[in-house]
């Protein structure tokens, strides 16, 4: 079984109470598979950080029903107990007007219970009215309990929970008001976890207050109770493959699994962009790649000399190549082992701050300018404006993942802007509410494939596919 740790809006605290339930729980020598809603990459690397397992993205939208359930049941079996942090407010989704990519469609759909986190600042008896609607609001989620957050003193307690008594509703938790456990953030969100020099002391604080702070005897039972055989089969749909492609081979109903290769043909050295300025991948991802065939080598833009030895292909993540942009440019060296395997034809894909990697330069927040790769002729400049959401992509022209009149949902995250419009775009943009419409976007240069929109693979694992055919394709050129 799993619990869904859901918060009554953003910022009352669920990362905190994630990571503190996270800690207390490997404390007790438990194997945790933790989730995270939506298509946030920062969360899970602390939850990783904490668990030794890789985080793994439960959305919807960029995927679909079936691949979130799949990828739930097969990832928590493999565990002592798995727990899903939310996004946003319990019933916030993608367009605002329905509950689509929220926490609750989550959990219905996998049939979890959900932890509601409340912000008990500055409120007492009112406190009953915010929990009393958030459990009738839809009667299909269902609400286990709550977590009192930013508790002032005992009489404070005392009032709400004097105030819960009359709904039945399990206090699971109560959080005091302290300030020694934020995690400081920047412009994207939290700093990522490989950044922070006191995290494993912030960690430590952590896995003692989730000791002390929750009510074990009544979340264990929630955590650690596992599916019977006959609740994974009816909740774990077959995926319906793609067409075969023109090697013969065929994905089978497990959307991690391809067969057609029987060994045969070479594994395909892939340096994957690794290090405190690319870090944004989704861990599905990377297996998929691997299951197709792929030898992830991952190496440091910021500290590495050059690209690995003997590969062939290039994938560039996102992260935050602004903030480490003096360091990029500094590492000559890595820059024009970058840019002379594309211009030699390597297959490279690029998402976000991996595009920005590859534009001629990157203009940081104080409006000073390092050079950088130089494939695309625009600059990168930092601004104010935050350009975040659900994209619907269409294919203009095929690519190295995409065939003419593809259609994918990807998400944007990012406070740059190119100078330059794309001479030849990718594809047209759609937002997920169906009057949003954007302008075309995506650069496509050599084999090159690079946008700021980011993708997850659960839904359309070809496109992975054509990726690494397209390495195998360039490494047969070099033999």
């Amino acid at each position: 079984m799993s619990i869904a740790i859901a918060g009554e809006r953003s910022g009352v605290g669920k990362t905190t109470v994630t990571l503190a339930l996270l800690a207390a729980l490997r404390r007790r020598q438990q194997t945790v598979q933790s989730f995270k809603v939506g298509p946030d990459y920062i969360d899970p690397m602390f939850h990783q950080y904490v668990t030794g397992r890789a985080c793994r993205n439960l959305d919807p939208i960029l995927t679909s029903d079936a691949y979130v359930q799949q990828c739930f049941d097969r990832h928590s079996q493999m565990a002592d107990c798995a727990l899903i942090e939310g996004v946003m407010g319990l019933f916030d989704g993608a367009s605002g007007t329905t509950d689509a990519g929220s926490t609750a469609q989550v959990a219905k759909l996998l049939n979890v219970p959900v932890v509601l986190i409340l912000n008990c600042s500055s409120t007492s008896r009112s406190i009953a009215a915010i929990a009393h609607g958030y459990r009738t609001f839809d009667p299909q989620v269902q609400l286990a309990g709550v977590i009192l957050n930013q508790v002032g003193s005992d009489r404070h307690l005392e009032l709400l929970t004097a105030a819960l008594s009359p709904l039945h509703l399990p206090i699971l938790g109560v959080l005091r008001r302290r300030d020694d456990l934020k995690i400081p953030d920047r412009h994207l969100g939290l700093i990522p976890a490989g950044e922070l020099t006191d995290l494993n002391d912030t960690l430590d604080r952590l896995a003692s207050i989730g000791e002390t702070c929750f009510d074990w005897e009544k979340l264990l039972p929630l955590l650690t109770a596992k599916f019977v055989g006959e609740e994974i089969a009816r909740r774990s749909p077959v995926f319906t493959s793609p067409p075969p492609s023109d090697k013969g081979g065929a994905f089978t109903s497990c959307p991690w699994k391809w067969e057609g290769w029987g060994g045969v043909n070479p594994k395909v050295r892939l340096a994957v962009a690794k290090d405190a300025a690319f870090n944004f991948y989704y861990a599905d991802n990377l297996d998929l790649l691997r299951d197709l065939g792929a030898e992830l080598i991952e190496w440091s833009p910021l500290g590495d000399p050059q690209l690995p030895p003997d590969v062939q292909g290039l994938y560039f993540g996102g992260g935050f190549p602004e903030v480490f942009a003096e360091i990029l440019a500094a590492n000559q060296s890595a820059r024009a082992s970058v840019k002379a395997a594309i211009t030699a034809g390597m297959p490279t894909y690029a998402e976000c701050g991996g595009l920005m990697y590859l534009c001629d330069r990157i203009v940081d927040f104080n409006d000073r300018s390092y050079p950088m790769v130089g494939i695309f002729p625009t600059i990168a400049a930092m601004g104010k404006k935050l350009t975040l959401g659900y994209r619907q992509l269409t294919a203009i022209q095929d690519s190295l993942l995409f065939n003419a009149g593809d259609r994918v949902w990807g998400h944007e995250f990012h406070r740059s802007t190119l100078t330059d419009e794309s001479p030849q775009p990718l594809y047209t943009l759609q937002g997920y509410e169906s009057n949003l419409v954007f302008a075309p976007e995506g650069w496509c240069r050599y084999q090159v494939q690079a946008a700021y929109t980011h993708l997850h693979f659960g839904a359309k694992p070809e496109l992975a596919d054509r990726f690494i055919d397209r390495c195998r394709r360039f490494r047969s050129l070099l033999s």
